[in-house]
């Protein structure tokens, strides 16, 4: 009922049309609700998916930039170990002159002294340069067991006095035994010298003999190899074993009076093959 100063209206609504008008304004509600509500959602969702994607660009660009750094860094030490392997080149050139040998069986192929940086064949530069790299240490591991064998030889070749200090007191030979005053092959040299000094290896060799022997007192014996033996008598004192591998000028005994002997000498003898030689001309070599 609606009453007013100049007119007055009335109007009877049943318990069913108010119903009715109920359950309609509550469906227009949610209706309208529900479209404003998913139209939020979806934007959220559009702006969840966009952070995501900025991110990933993010990460992508980081990733871009870090690969550059890593691909410069990569061609640097290439480039540096290049330089270090044709110094290697120069270096193994100069050993093998030096020894000897033909230079030119140990130098790199043409392909292996150059290098190319740029990125479609960084992967490839790689794999040449470790191979570069394997056949240089198969060169120098060739160049070293060949040096090796020639300072080998070097070594084991005779050369020198047995004694750092004293005189050539007998040579090889006839002479008057000291002792029964009768003519005798003397089948050494003697080095006369002062009790106690070194006696030293003429070269190379494995200990053979190390003690006392029947007329030579305290001897050592050396097999320098190639048929070739030392012996070194009338010793004080030694210091070596059975079986040593001696170097050349090395110290092996002390100056020495023992066995027959009549002085502090050293009596040196060469075998060939077994039988004494004259000591005199390997001592001048």
């Amino acid at each position: 009922m609606y009453k007013g100063r100049k007119r007055r209206f009335a109007k009877r609504i049943s318990a069913r049309k108010l119903l009715s008008l109920s359950v309609m304004a509550s469906l227009l509600f949610l209706i309208s609700s529900r479209s404003t509500e998913s139209v939020y959602e979806n934007h959220v969702r559009v702006n969840v998916v966009k952070t995501g994607l900025e991110e990933q660009a993010k990460l992508v660009e980081q990733l871009k930039t870090n690969t550059e750094q890593q691909v410069g860094g990569i061609a640097s030490q290439l480039a540096t170990l290049q330089t270090r392997i044709n110094q290697m080149e120069l270096l193994t050139a100069t050993m093998a002159e030096r020894a000897g040998l033909n230079s030119e069986d140990f130098v790199l192929k043409e392909e292996m002294k150059t290098l190319d940086l740029s990125e479609s064949s960084l992967s490839k530069q790689i794999e040449k340069m470790s191979d570069t790299l394997d056949f240089k240490i198969q060169q120098l591991t060739a160049l070293e067991s060949l040096m090796l064998g020639l300072n080998i030889e070097r070594e084991s070749e005779l050369g020198g006095r047995p004694v750092g200090k004293g005189w050539l007191s007998s040579y090889y030979g006839v002479r008057k035994d000291p002792f029964t005053g009768r003519p005798a092959m003397h089948k050494g040299i003697d080095f006369a010298g002062k009790e106690g000094d070194a006696v030293i290896a003429t070269g190379a060799g494995v200990v053979t003999w190390s003690g006392t022997r029947y007329g030579y007192g305290k001897l050592v014996e050396i097999d320098h190899g190639n048929g070739l033996r030392t012996r070194y008598g009338h010793n004080a004192g030694i210091n070596v074993q059975v079986g040593d591998v001696v170097t050349k000028g090395q110290a092996i005994a002390f100056v020495g009076n023992t066995g027959r002997s009549t002085g502090a000498h050293v009596h040196y003898e060469v075998l060939k093959n077994g039988q004494q030689v004259d000591p005199l001309p390997y001592v001048y070599q």
